[in-house]
């Protein structure tokens, strides 16, 4: 008789499970809750090295936009051409993943 556990044996058990599982959630929390942490922390970081990046490179880039500017002012034919082949390129990658 000693194989079969009674009711009162298995509410033990139940509750003793019912425990473990409460700690290994409680800790399982807090790990999530640190790993968040340093998640966010690091996107800040990329964040804020991205935005000293482009603070120094936007007058470069203001510069070269400009000198693109005044070349398809000067050349308009040609921008356009350069345009539809921009276009038609983007058309075909796009049809091409279908």
């Amino acid at each position: 008789m000693a194989l079969f556990a009674t009711d009162r044996d298995l509410d033990k058990q139940f509750a003793a499970l019912s425990r473990q599982f409460d700690d290994l959630r409680k800790a399982l929390a807090k790990r999530g809750d640190a790993y968040y942490e340093d998640g966010r922390e690091a996107a800040s970081d990329y964040y804020s090295r991205l935005a000293e990046r482009l603070h120094e490179t936007l007058p470069a880039i203001r510069r070269r936009g400009r000198a693109i500017e005044r070349t398809a002012r000067d050349h308009p034919a040609t921008a356009a051409a350069v345009g539809l082949v921009v276009v038609g390129l983007l058309a075909s990658l796009l049809v091409s993943r279908r």
